[in-house]
Parts: C-alpha cells; sequence; structure tokens
C-alpha cells in the first residue's frame, strides 16, 4: 500500500513541478489552441530544418556551413519564437523562473530543443532590428568629446605668444 501511495505522490508532485495542467483545457481531457499552435509550428520548423539538412552528406564531422537552413528557416523559426513569448506575456511568465511561473514542460522542452538547434547546431541567429539605432547613438556619442574639443578651439581667443626681448 506504501508503494502505490509514494508512486501516486511522485506522479502528483511530477505533475505540478511540470506545470502540465498549463498544456491542457480547463477541463484536462485536450490540449489548449496554443500549445496546439505551438505544437503545430515546431514540427513545421523542425521539419524545415530536416529538409534543409537533406542535401548534405553526413560525415564524421558536422558541416559547418548551415547558411541554406538559416536562410530558408527564419521564418518559421521566428512565427515559433514569437508565439513563443506571445504565451509567456499571456500568462505573465516573461521573467519569472520560481516554481509553477512557467509554461508546461513540454512546450518549454521544444521552444529549448529548437533555440539550441538554431543557435548552437546550425549557428544561426536572428538580426535584431535595432542594430542601426545602437550604431548611431554610439558613433554620436564617441564623437562627442571631438566635438567639444574642436569647437572650443575654434571659439576662443589664441594668446599670442610676446618675445620679451633683454635689454642689453
Amino acid at each position: 500500500m506504501q508503494i502505490v501511495l509514494m508512486v501516486s505522490e511522485f506522479f502528483n508532485s511530477t505533475w505540478q513541478e511540470a506545470n502540465c495542467a498549463n498544456c491542457l483545457t480547463n477541463n484536462g481531457e485536450d490540449l489548449s489552441n496554443n500549445t496546439e499552435d505551438f505544437l503545430s509550428l515546431f514540427n513545421k520548423t523542425l521539419a524545415c530544418f530536416e529538409h534543409n539538412l537533406q542535401g548534405h552528406t553526413y560525415s564524421l564531422l558536422p558541416p559547418k556551413n548551415y547558411s541554406e537552413v538559416c536562410r530558408n528557416c527564419k521564418e518559421a523559426y521566428k512565427n515559433l519564437s514569437l508565439l513563443y513569448s506571445q504565451m509567456q506575456k499571456l500568462n505573465g511568465l516573461e521573467n519569472k523562473a520560481e516554481p509553477e511561473t512557467h509554461l508546461c514542460i513540454d512546450v518549454e522542452d521544444a521552444m529549448n530543443i529548437t533555440r539550441k538547434l538554431w543557435s548552437r547546431t546550425f549557428n544561426c541567429s536572428v538580426t535584431c532590428s535595432d542594430t542601426v539605432s545602437v550604431v548611431a547613438v554610439s558613433v554620436f556619442i564617441l564623437f562627442l568629446p571631438v566635438v567639444f574639443y574642436l569647437s572650443s578651439f575654434l571659439h576662443s581667443e589664441q594668446k599670442k605668444r610676446k618675445l620679451i626681448l633683454p635689454k642689453r
């Protein structure tokens, strides 16, 4: 009887810690619409990865150039990442790490797998749209001292040196 109780407690605690109820509808019988949409996009993204890797020959050393995967699967990855972010915002879980303040473990694990493949395996990166503004502000701040000293030199009166000749 004790074994049944221990196993039951183990499964109940695992269910709660993994936040599995967050993937299901209110009655707990079906997957929620967000979870179904996420898993559908996840499968499409993995299929895109697999489809674009078909041209590579598999050897002991993995190929270093995955530019085709990065280029062709960029949109699928961005859509998946955007949906994941929306799911976090919907649940108010953006920056929380405490227990029971995360999406269900299946969704988080799927996103972790995708991000690891995208960034580490394929070495792809999503370009940040703020890059131009960051560079512009950085260049502006770097040239402020130059402008300051140049303007102070041009707008100040320059004292001319007077040579004092000795009387002899």
